[in-house]
C-alpha cells in the first residue's frame, strides 16, 4: 500500500497540467524538423528548477515521450522525419499519405507509439533493476557486433542487393569524415574546419529525406498542383490491426531491449524492427509502397525506447541514450543522483517516474489522435505551397540546431546525394543505417582489439558478441536463401 500512496501526487491537477504541457509540447517541437527531443527535454530543464521532482521530471519525460510521437507527424506527411528516431518512418508512411491514407497513418503511428510505450513502461515499473544488469555486459566487442548486425540490414532493405550494398559502403566512408575516434587525427576534412566533427546527422537527414523530395517534386510541379485528393479517417481497419499484429510485439520488443542498451537509441531500434517487420511478413514486398505495418514496426520500437531508456539511467546512473544524458541534469538538479541508492532513498521519485510514464503515454495518445485531422490538411495545401514551405523549414531546422553555415552545406549536399538515389534506385535507408551505424562499428572494433592486443579470437569470444555475430551471417544468408527458394517454387 505504501507504493501506491507514491502515486497520489500524479492526481494533482498541477502534476496533471505540468505532463499534459510537457507532452503536447514534445509533439510540436519532434514534428518540427530539426527541433529534437533532445533540444526540447535541455531548453526546459531551468523551468523544473522550482517544481516538485515528481511534476518536474514527469513533465520533461512528458517532452521525451512526446517529441519521439512527433517526428513521424512530418515524415508521414511530408517525407521529412521531424527526428532521426522517425527516419525508417518515411518509407511506408509517406507512400500511405500519397495515396490518400495519411489519417489512416498516423493513426496507425499513434496507437503504436502507445502500445511501444506502455509495454516498455510496464517492464521499466517491474523488472528495472534486473534488465539494467543485462547492459553492463555490453562492452566494446558486444557494440561492435550489434552495429555489424545492424549493418547487415542494408541487404534486406533494397531489392538490388548490389545497389543495397554500394549504398551502405558508402554511408559507412562518409561517416569516416572528420576526427578519427581513437587518435583524433582528421579524416578527408580538405581543409574545412567545419567537418572536423563530421557531417552533422539532422541536417545530413533532412537533406537526404525533405530536401531530395523537393528537387523530386520540381521535376513533378507541372503535373498536379495539389499533393493528394482527399484525406482518409484517422483509425486503421481491423484488417490493418490484425496484419500489423506481430510488427506491433516485434517492435515493443526490440524497442524496449535497445533502449535498455546504453547509448544505441530509437533511431538504431526502428530499423532493426522495420527489417524483422518485412523480414517475417508473408508479403514482404509491400513494405516500402504504403503498407501499415511497416509504420507500426518502426513507431513501437522508437517510442519503446523511451522508457526503455530510463531503465540503466535510473538503476544504474548510465543513460540509455542522449535524451536521458539530459534528463539526468533534470535529476541533478532536483538533488537527486540515479543509480541504486535512488530506489532505496528516494522510492516515492522512483514510483512516481513509472508511473509518470503511463500518464504521459495516455496523453500522447490522446492528443495524437486529436490532432490528426489538423495535420492532415496539410497534405490539402497546394504543392508549390507546400514545396517552398518544406524549402524553408529545411534551411531553418538544419542552421538552427548548431547556428552552423556549415550544416547548410551539408544539407544541401545530402539532399542533391538523396535525389540522384532515388532516381537510379539506391537505397536511401540503407545510407541513413550506414550513417548511424558506421561510427559505432568503428569505434568499439578498434577499442576493442586495443584491450585485447589485437588478438582477434579474445575480441570475438564473448557469447553476446558471437550470438550477434551469428545473427549477422544470417541475415546475410537470408536473401539469397529466399531468392532460391522463389526460383524454386518458380520451376514448379
Amino acid at each position: 500500500m505504501e507504493y501506491f500512496s507514491y502515486l497520489l501526487p500524479l492526481l494533482q491537477f498541477k502534476v496533471l497540467w505540468a505532463i499534459g504541457l510537457g507532452t503536447l509540447g514534445g509533439i510540436v517541437i519532434g514534428a518540427l524538423p530539426g527541433l529534437t527531443a533532445t533540444m526540447g527535454v535541455a531548453l526546459l530543464i531551468p523551468m523544473t528548477f522550482g517544481m516538485a521532482p515528481i511534476m518536474g521530471l514527469n513533465m520533461l519525460i512528458g517532452i521525451y515521450i512526446g517529441g519521439i510521437y512527433g517526428g513521424c507527424i512530418s515524415a508521414i506527411l511530408l517525407r521529412t522525419p521531424g527526428t532521426p528516431a522517425s527516419a525508417a518512418t518515411v518509407l511506408d508512411g509517406y507512400p500511405m499519405a500519397r495515396k490518400g491514407e495519411a489519417g489512416k497513418a498516423l493513426g496507425m503511428a499513434t496507437i503504436a507509439s502507445a502500445i511501444g510505450t506502455l509495454f516498455a513502461s510496464i517492464v521499466l515499473a517491474t523488472l528495472a533493476p534486473q534488465l539494467a544488469t543485462v547492459a553492463l555486459k555490453f562492452g566494446a566487442p558486444e557494440y561492435f557486433a550489434l552495429s555489424l548486425f545492424g549493418l547487415t540490414i542494408i541487404a534486406s532493405l533494397s531489392g538490388d542487393l548490389l545497389k543495397g550494398a554500394i549504398a551502405g559502403c558508402l554511408g559507412v566512408l562518409i561517416s569516416c569524415v572528420g576526427a578519427d575516434p581513437i587518435s583524433g587525427v582528421l579524416r578527408y576534412t580538405f581543409g574545412v574546419s567545419g567537418f572536423a566533427s563530421g557531417f552533422s546527422f539532422t541536417p545530413a537527414l533532412i537533406g537526404l529525406f525533405a530536401l531530395s523530395e523537393v528537387f523530386t517534386q520540381l521535376e513533378n510541379l507541372g503535373r498536379s498542383d495539389v499533393a493528394t485528393g482527399k484525406v482518409s479517417g484517422r483509425w486503421p481497419t481491423g484488417k490493418d490491426m490484425r496484419d500489423s499484429a506481430n510488427a506491433l510485439v516485434r517492435g515493443s520488443i526490440i524497442g524496449t531491449i535497445i533502449g535498455i542498451i546504453p547509448g544505441t537509441g530509437s533511431g538504431t531500434a526502428s530499423w532493426i524492427a522495420y527489417n524483422e517487420a518485412r523480414r517475417s511478413s508473408k508479403t514482404p514486398h509491400l513494405f516500402g509502397t504504403g503498407h501499415a505495418p511497416g509504420v507500426a514496426a518502426t513507431e513501437s520500437a522508437n517510442n519503446a525506447v523511451c522508457a526503455g531508456a530510463l531503465i540503466p539511467m535510473l538503476a544504474l546512473g548510465i543513460p540509455g541514450d542522449v535524451v536521458t544524458a539530459v534528463l539526468m541534469g533534470g535529476l541533478m538538479i532536483q538533488g537527486l543522483a540515479p543509480g541504486p541508492m535512488l530506489f532505496q532513498t528516494r522510492p516515492d521519485v522512483i514510483v512516481g517516474i513509472f508511473g509518470g510514464t503511463f500518464v504521459a503515454t495516455i496523453f500522447m495518445f490522446i492528443f495524437g489522435m486529436a490532432l490528426i485531422p489538423l495535420a492532415s490538411k496539410i497534405l490539402l495545401v497546394p504543392r508549390r505551397i507546400l514545396t517552398m514551405s518544406i524549402v524553408v523549414f529545411c534551411f531553418i531546422g538544419s542552421f538552427a540546431i548548431n547556428l552552423n553555415p556549415v550544416d547548410l552545406y551539408t544539407m544541401v549536399g545530402f539532399g542533391i546525394l538523396g535525389w540522384g538515389m532515388q532516381k537510379f534506385g539506391f537505397s536511401q535507408a540503407a545510407l541513413c543505417i550506414a550513417l548511424i551505424l558506421g561510427p559505432l562499428a568503428e569505434a568499439n572494433l578498434r577499442r576493442g582489439l586495443l584491450q585485447t592486443g589485437d588478438d582477434l579470437l579474445a575480441f570475438v569470444s564473448g557469447p553476446i558478441t558471437l550470438l550477434f555475430l551469428a545473427l549477422s551471417l544470417l541475415s546475410l544468408a537470408l536473401p539469397f536463401i529466399q531468392a532460391r527458394r522463389a526460383r524454386r517454387a518458380a520451376t514448379a
